[in-house]
């Protein structure tokens, strides 16, 4: 590890250099590279520099040791001792910004909730679920912004597809997808019976200008309908809502939440595009190590989570943490994200073999 960070550094200072010079101040371009280069591993430089300066601390310390004040030995072993405490703490954080960075973990995510399972409490949860995730949102200041939905009769949704914004939102909640499973007594069962109903999750980055998604108008099938609420009610009257079918793929998505028929559909086009670069992500994770690919992909056909009401508890199967159902109703979801990506970034570290 060590070498690397020598690496790392010398490149850094080269790029510092550089960027002084009058051939890279007068190309724009280059410039814009070189600055966007130093800034992405000066964080490592930083704290591979006070690494360093802890360890020069040490040995000056280690030579008073042989002075005859007896005063200046007990500071320089107290001096030692702390410093030595911190070492271990430092490697620990340059292990994980040695760690490659996810180039999605940045971006805004579209989430896709479907009831699975279970029939109407399926749909419940997936209300519940939703409720969930914005309540989190809202305590991150993100912004959540529904693309598309089919209320359930019985309360909660079907289906239900939002966009969330903010920072780093990605990084989040890129473990989230995958089977979710609650068991709980419904309303509606009288001899106080649990069920287990389950449902899906599938959290997908959304595409920016940065990623270049192609698609041909010869592969899309656009068609109009209209919106409908719970039980297939219209709620307008007029075909607003969009349905896009990728021929290729087979892929739907959808959107009845806009205004106009054109605002439909850009959210459905928007959507499609996610999708499409979603499942060329599971494609790389399928490659990748065990945690990762089921805690960054979610594979879809893993229950990943458990919400067991009568006991108040939640379960994630993958790294089998449980905490308080109460407090994840409440959308404070951190304890159990924390939890899987310190087990993703461990992982990491250990298939890259950092020591």
């Amino acid at each position: 590890m060590r070498d690397s960070l020598i690496e790392i550094k010398e490149k850094y200072n080269e790029i510092i250099e550089n960027l002084k010079k009058d051939e890279f101040l007068s190309n724009i371009k280059q410039y814009t590279k070189l600055t966007k280069e130093a800034n992405n591993i000066k964080s490592i430089v930083d704290l591979f520099n006070k690494y360093l300066n802890v360890e020069k601390t040490i040995q000056e310390s280690k030579i008073l040791l042989n002075e005859d004040d007896e005063e200046i030995v007990q500071m320089a072993k107290l001096e030692i001792t702390n410093n030595e405490k911190l070492l271990p703490e430092i490697e620990g954080q340059l292990k994980i910004l040695l760690i490659p960075k996810d180039e999605n973990d940045d971006k805004n995510v579209i989430i896709e909730i479907r009831g699975a399972a279970g029939g109407d409490e399926a749909n419940i949860f997936a209300g519940d679920l939703y409720k969930i995730y914005t309540k989190f949102s809202e305590s991150n200041n993100w912004k959540t912004k529904v693309i598309d939905s089919l209320a359930a009769s019985a309360g909660g949704y079907s289906l239900i597809v939002f966009l969330i914004t903010g920072d780093n939102v990605y990084s989040k909640l890129k473990f989230e997808s995958g089977v979710h499973r609650v068991q709980r007594v419904p309303l509606t069962e009288t001899q106080g019976r649990i069920h287990t109903s389950t449902v899906t999750v599938t959290v997908m980055p959304e595409i920016d200008e940065n990623i270049d998604i192609e698609i041909k108008d010869s592969d899309l099938r656009i068609d109009t309908f209209r919106s409908s609420g719970a039980g297939g009610q219209s709620v307008n009257t007029t075909d607003s809502a969009v349905r896009i079918t990728h021929i290729p793929t087979g892929i739907i998505s959808s959107s009845q939440e806009g205004r106009s028929q054109i605002a439909n559909r850009d959210l459905a086009l928007k959507l499609l595009k996610a999708k499409l670069h979603d499942l060329e992500i599971q494609k790389k994770k399928e490659q990748e190590g065990s945690f990762r690919k089921m805690a960054g992909s979610g594979a879809r056909s893993e229950k990943i989570r458990t919400y067991n009401y009568p006991q108040d508890r939640v379960t994630d199967h993958r790294i089998s943490y449980s905490c308080s159902l109460k407090s994840v109703v409440d959308g404070k979801l951190n304890p159990i994200i924390d939890a899987l990506l310190a087990e993703d970034q461990a992982e990491k570290i250990k298939e890259m073999g950092i020591v």
